[in-house]
């Protein structure tokens, strides 16, 4: 008896001490967390050194960032101080304190993505736009759009932008500029810029220095002695990532997926039409037919190698670009430290023509006057200057390594040309598998690219001939794809009565075969890989003979009943 007495007295005592449960604990510690990303990873706005031009960028494949990262350059060639911003790393609701900062001006590049969109990295800054009633008076400000007018909502990322900061209180000092990549965005962008800088001085008061030499944003550092563990090697962010797979994968950290099945599915003709499949299993990665499959592509051997060959280069070494600019937030232009190798083959595109701000700034190093006359040349604005950028280095396809072979007098130090050619980006395709169906497989159906262009050359799709040669099972080891799931608006009609007609000209026939698959799975008509790759055969045919319908009307009016009466075949099963 006593023992009981004395042991009820005992357990309020013990409930006393404990203070905190582990729920108070969890909670605690979840708000400290919050805490210090708002006022730590989210940085301020306000550099102890003052910028008074900061050039925010929503990007999805890189050209926006790019953009500005020319903008926030060429203020210093007017006087004044740039930076190029990601909104996703700072505290928007700062930008009511601009105006604190004289002379204070900001510039947003906004692409547009989708259905009319923000990028992934300015999705934060759109919500807050939306749902915020800051008030914006004495902000000055300008955007530049980047879009495509053959998508419906053409640049409404970047309108939408310029119409709320004004209701927001903010000024406008220029214009809105439209950037059309269905047409020439680089050409619309400059003849922005010239105008726009004008307008900036005469507003400010400020005028151009007249310097018009390169101006480096990195600095170079080879490493000698460097542990290799410490060394990137394609990982997009976090080292050893690749090695030590953890969800949730996204954009910075990609999931490698295995491929399962690489076919093609025409059986004639010129082009390879590839049906990729690939494996999600234990990754916790979901999706929906029509969303997007982001793959990260590798850079083709023989390119890096000759490029490392004509500049007189060991590839192997090791080095780092550090940014000259010790606040700014982007302190390598790519994961350093690294090889030469790795970021030619990994990280820099080297496929595509380059724009015109790289031939500008590498025109320095050409030993030839000629050249270099022409490179500045294409770089300006003159009609004479365009023309022969576009029938010199766009006509003709030419990328990096075809301009170093073709003019020989020009020899850039390796370093400079990394700091310059854009980052190598993820490529996206229509999922072309549905998730009820394949819930641990996503499917890709895309055309290989392989051109030959008007010098001769051939060139190849950078992402398409690499999943080419991705085989199930290589020398023994699984092949993988680095890659992640972007959610679509692209979706089926939410009742499965509504009849649908498919049309999807050119590879856009991708989305469809998920729609179909799903169609057939929820009508209860065939669940089976079999069915699933009946159909995937009959949309690849209905592609194919629908890739030759741009000549006319006529011709595609025609395609589009045979695409029709196909299409209802193939869901009647």
């Amino acid at each position: 008896m006593a023992d009981s007495v004395e042991h009820t007295r005992v357990e309020p005592a013990a409930e006393e001490e404990t203070l905190f449960s582990n729920l108070d604990i969890f909670l605690f510690s979840l708000i400290v967390g919050l805490l210090i990303y708002w006022f730590v990873f989210r940085r301020s706005l306000f550099p102890s050194q003052g910028r008074n031009v900061v050039v925010f960028y929503g990007s999805q494949t890189g050209t926006g960032e790019e953009f500005a990262n020319r903008l926030s350059k060429d203020a210093q060639r007017y006087g004044m101080r740039g930076m190029a911003a990601d909104p996703e790393e700072y505290d928007m609701s700062e930008l009511s304190r601009l105006p604190e900062i004289e002379n204070s001006l900001s510039v947003f590049c906004m692409a547009t993505y989708g259905e009319g969109d923000p990028t992934d990295n300015a999705q934060d800054f759109y919500d807050w736009l939306q749902e915020g009633d800051a008030c914006l008076d004495g902000v000055k400000y300008t955007v530049f759009a980047l879009g495509n007018k053959t998508y419906e909502h053409y640049n409404a990322m970047g309108k939408y932008v310029d119409k709320r900061l004004e209701e927001l209180g903010a000024k406008r000092i220029f214009d809105l500029g439209m950037g059309d990549d269905d047409g020439n965005l680089e050409e619309d962008f400059i003849s922005w810029r010239e105008q726009f800088w004008p307008a900036v001085c005469e507003h400010f008061g400020v005028e151009a220095t007249g310097e018009e030499s390169s101006i480096r944003q990195y600095e170079l550092v080879v490493h000698a002695d460097m542990n290799m563990n410490k060394v990137y090697t394609g990982e997009l962010a976090r080292l050893k990532s690749f090695e030590t797979q953890k969800p949730p994968f996204d954009a910075k950290n990609p999931f490698l997926a295995s491929v399962t099945v690489n076919l093609k599915l025409n059986k004639g003709g010129d082009r390879h039409l590839m049906h990729l499949e690939l494996d999600i299993t234990g990754s916790k990665i979901r999706y929906e037919s029509g969303d997007h499959v982001a793959v990260y592509p590798v850079n083709e051997t023989a390119m890096v190698n000759q490029i490392g060959q004509i500049l007189g280069v060991d590839l192997d070494t090791i080095f780092s670009l550090n940014n000259l600019d010790e606040e700014s937030n982007k302190k390598h232009p790519f994961p350093c430290p690294t090889t030469y190798r790795t970021a030619l083959t990994h990280y820099l595109d080297i496929s595509n023509p380059p724009r015109t701000n790289v031939l500008y700034e590498l025109a320095q190093y050409a030993s030839d006057p000629k050249d270099q006359e022409n490179m500045r040349k294409m770089a300006s604005s003159s009609a004479e200057g365009k023309a022969l950028y576009h029938s010199w280095v766009l006509d003709a396809r030419r990328n990096i390594l075809a301009i170093l072979q073709d003019m020989p007098s020009l020899r850039p130090p390796i370093d400079h040309l990394c700091e310059l050619m854009p980052r190598l980006q993820a490529r996206y395709y229509s999922i072309a598998s549905s998730s009820k169906v394949h819930a641990n497989s996503i499917h890709i159906c895309a055309v290989v690219v392989e051109y030959q262009t008007s010098t001769g050359r051939v060139n190849k799709g950078v992402a398409t001939n690499w999943l080419k040669n991705k085989l199930p099972c290589d020398n023994g080891h699984k092949s993988t794809v680095p890659m992640y799931v972007r959610k679509s608006q692209f979706r089926l009609p939410f009742k499965v009565s509504t009849p649908v007609i498919m049309i999807g000209p050119g590879t856009g026939i991708a989305p469809f075969m998920g729609f179909i698959q799903e169609r057939a799975w929820l009508k209860g008509k065939g669940t089976g890989r079999r069915w699933a790759k009946q159909c995937c055969t009959m949309a690849a045919d209905i592609e194919m003979r629908t890739s030759s319908t741009r000549k006319s009307w006529r011709s595609l009016r025609g395609q589009i009943r045979s695409i029709r009466y196909s299409t209802l075949c193939c869901l009647s099963g």
